[in-house]
Parts: structure tokens; C-alpha cells; sequence
């Protein structure tokens, strides 16, 4: 297990991501957008968010980097675009740990089944920390 740095951009997504694979001269980065993941009849997506992009992974230098779009109508700050992710298949340790660490913080997302992940959750400690919690299916990329 290792904690994993996210990286949130408005709009300028695919070419952060890019960018920072030329750079660290890594593989392509599969890119995945909004537009791509499962619809949600009860959610419909936004003409404007389906070009964005929803997740893209690289790895540079023995590290895991993600990277996002924010979805259109959401805070963007540069500067404080970053998280923490900790993914681990045992989906207790990932309870536990989200459960300490909202304590005085702030729930994003409460622990939840998703098309990507059978537990995440996402939230802000009493710190100001931004965290997200995967439990890995070996599907995460």
C-alpha cells in the first residue's frame, strides 16, 4: 500500500496529464472522461462535463499520479487541487481509516459502492487534508 497524490484541474486535464508524461517520459496515460463512465438516469450529465476528463493515472518515478477535471459547478482553487488517496483491497482497514479520519473534518462523499471502487469515500480532515479512500479491486486504473 502506498498513498498516492491526486491532482484536480479545471478544464485543462488532458493536457496537464500530457504534459507530465513527456516530461517524465512515461507511458501514454489512458484517459478516461465523464462522457465515458456508466449514465445515471437520475443524475444526467452535463453536455459541458462529458469531454472533461474523469480519471487519468501515470506513473512517474515509482509513484502512483492521478488526475481529474473538477465536474463543471464544483470549487476550484489552484493550489489546494490536491489530494491523498489511500486504495488497499481490505475494505475494513479503509473503514477504519475513513472513519478516523473524518473526526472533526468534513464528508465529501460518504463510504460507497461505485462503478470504480465496491467502498469509497472521499473527505476533508480536521487539518484541512483532502483524502480519498478506495477500496482497489485490482481494476483501479
Amino acid at each position: 500500500m502506498a498513498i498516492d497524490v491526486y491532482l484536480n484541474f479545471n478544464g485543462n486535464t488532458r493536457e496537464a496529464v500530457e504534459y507530465y508524461a513527456e516530461v517524465f517520459g512515461t507511458d501514454a496515460p489512458h484517459i478516461m472522461t465523464f462522457g465515458e463512465a456508466p449514465p445515471d438516469p437520475s443524475h444526467p450529465l452535463p453536455e459541458e462535463a462529458k469531454r472533461l476528463v474523469m480519471h487519468a493515472r501515470l506513473q512517474i518515478a515509482g509513484s502512483t499520479v492521478m488526475f481529474s477535471d473538477v465536474f463543471p459547478g464544483m470549487p476550484f482553487k489552484e493550489g489546494n487541487n490536491i489530494s491523498l488517496t489511500l486504495m488497499d483491497a481490505d475494505e475494513e482497514k479503509i473503514t477504519g481509516w475513513f472513519n478516523k479520519l473524518k473526526e472533526g473534518g468534513t464528508v465529501s462523499m460518504e463510504l460507497q459502492k461505485t462503478f470504480w471502487s465496491n467502498t469509497y469515500g472521499s473527505l476533508t480532515d480536521k487539518f484541512g487534508i483532502q483524502w480519498q479512500l478506495s477500496q482497489d479491486n485490482g481494476q483501479n486504473g
